[in-house]
């Protein structure tokens, strides 16, 4: 059988996150067997799904395996599987779509490597217990999106002092009551990290106009940002694994 396989993304206009999934699309390409992959955006920039779909359906494929690339479920998701779907009725190659990425230990894992990737970086020879961590996501109001950066949270608790989430925006806490939290906790070293996929405008810009003044109005001295996520590798075998799942029960 001849596959192609199309990531569904938010949107972004910013010039990395296509980069991004450039290549995380040629890491897709070199480990799957796929005929194609390419990627296309749910909002705010083309190629929109429409373009996405048209584009895949020109190629010579039996099947389409569609990976809604979010971090979290959603009204969001819900509406990229409905567009999908209203092409499925015109052409004979299956529409296969995966789960989201959320609630796997892969993601864990990720986070874990930014943490630990910072302080060797900053040159932090603290014990892990003795480090503070705080997880900013982006904000739902969706329950199982809470329920989604809560896992990666519990997941963590173990390893380091505390671990505590915040918002970038729509739910609280946000980030000035997240960094206030951190602070009563009174850290020896405090790790940010951006819990976003691309270096979008949230990570670029949105984060940081509230994230700074919260850090200057605090009393804390060692404070370090991680990376995003990014175009992890294990990102790249999350992806295979999400498709693999759906394309086996096909």
């Amino acid at each position: 059988m001849k596959r192609g396989l199309l990531l569904i993304d938010r949107g972004s206009r910013e010039r990395e996150a296509s980069e991004e999934l450039d290549i995380i699309c040629q890491g897709i390409k070199a480990k799957g067997d796929y005929v194609f992959t390419d990627y296309c955006f749910l909002e705010v920039e083309p190629p929109y799904i429409e373009d996405g779909i048209n584009k895949c359906l020109k190629e010579n494929i039996d099947s389409l395996t569609i990976v809604p690339y979010f971090l979290y479920p959603g009204r969001k998701i819900k509406n990229a599987v409905t567009d999908v779907m209203k092409f499925q009725k015109d052409t004979k190659v299956k529409f296969v779509v995966t789960k989201q990425m959320s609630m796997h230990k892969t993601l864990v894992d990720v986070v874990e490597n930014r943490i630990s990737t910072t302080l060797k970086e900053n040159q932090i020879t603290l014990t892990t217990d003795e480090v503070d961590v705080i997880i900013i996501g982006h904000g739902s109001k969706d329950p199982n999106a809470q329920m989604s950066l809560d896992y990666i949270v519990n997941e963590l608790k173990d390893s380091y002092r505390n671990v505590s989430r915040c918002w970038l925006e729509i739910e609280q806490p946000d980030i000035f009551e997240g960094i206030k939290k951190c602070e009563k906790d009174n850290p020896k070293v405090l790790i940010i990290v951006f819990y976003f996929l691309h270096e979008g405008a949230h990570v670029k810009t949105d984060i940081n106009n509230d994230l700074i003044p919260a850090l200057k109005n605090s009393n804390m001295k060692n404070t370090f940002i991680t990376k995003h996520i990014g175009t992890d590798e294990k990102i790249i075998d999350l992806i295979l694994e999400r498709a693999r799942e759906v394309e086996n029960a096909n």
